[in-house]
């Protein structure tokens, strides 16, 4: 497990941003998909207002079809609302154009996901560059980067090796050192407890709690309610709209 020291170095200290801070903001954030006649074939979202300070950690919910998995790829630039405003890091996202919009998503938001999404043929430490290969950051300056994520989620010991000598949790701690190799301002997970066992589950569940309290940000898809309850605050979806959002009194 990383130690505090090693986290806070890689996350914004609360002490050096103000709890005030806005990370995220959308506004009146519609997003509708139409058939190829033009013709309405569903309304995902129908007009969603949220704020998100840095160094919150929060629990997106909602049933299949309520619009939470819509506006985590909006939230994550990986789609764009089709009326509203969404600011990310002070920066307009939707009048950015293709090219800009992914430079911006890399440098900015680290994506973990359910299935891990590793690449085989890649040693872990590789494995972990890749988003910085793609930023076209030096090879040298990428190993140091990389050597660094790993280190503070535990896996020091394990850079030549490749993905299918792993456990499954070491597998999600190289998912996440890869979200954290480029410093983003937000960190996005998509269920990403789903694939593991309950005891490994609950540590990946552990180092997040490990990079909150260091100040990272972070927005997490779940359908658990015992994984909602470990985070600070849970926004729940239904029907495209926020139906909830709630502070969680007494996180476990």
């Amino acid at each position: 497990m990383p130690t505090d020291a090693a986290i806070s170095a890689s996350a914004p200290s609360p002490a050096a941003s103000s709890a005030s801070d806005t990370v995220a903001e959308l506004r009146d954030v519609k997003k509708t998909y139409y058939k190829p006649d033009g013709s309405i074939m569903v309304e995902a979202l129908r007009g969603i207002n949220l704020t998100i300070k840095r160094g919150e950690y929060i629990a997106i919910m909602g049933a299949s079809g309520s619009g939470k998995s819509t506006l985590m790829n909006i939230l994550g630039c990986l789609d764009r609302p089709t009326e509203g405003v969404y600011m990310l890091a002070g920066r307009d996202v939707v009048s950015m154009d293709d090219e800009e919009l992914s430079l911006f998503r890399g440098r900015t938001i680290g994506f973990i996901f359910q299935a891990f999404n590793l690449i085989p043929q890649l040693t872990v430490e590789s494995n972990v560059e890749v988003p910085l290969f793609y930023q076209g950051v030096r090879p040298s300056e990428r190993a140091k980067a990389s050597e660094y994520a790993l280190g503070l989620v535990g896996l020091s010991d394990r850079l030549g090796h490749r993905p299918r000598e792993l456990s499954g949790g070491q597998q999600q701690r190289v998912a996440i050192a890869r979200a954290l190799v480029t410093r983003p301002s937000i960190l996005m997970a998509d269920e990403p407890t789903g694939n593991l066992d309950s005891k490994t589950g609950q540590a990946i569940l552990a180092t997040f709690e490990d990079l909150h309290r260091q100040g990272m940000t972070i927005i997490m898809v779940t359908h658990d309610d015992n994984i909602a309850k470990r985070c600070r605050r849970v926004v729940r979806l239904a029907d495209g709209l926020v139906c909830e959002d709630r502070l969680v009194d007494h996180p476990h």
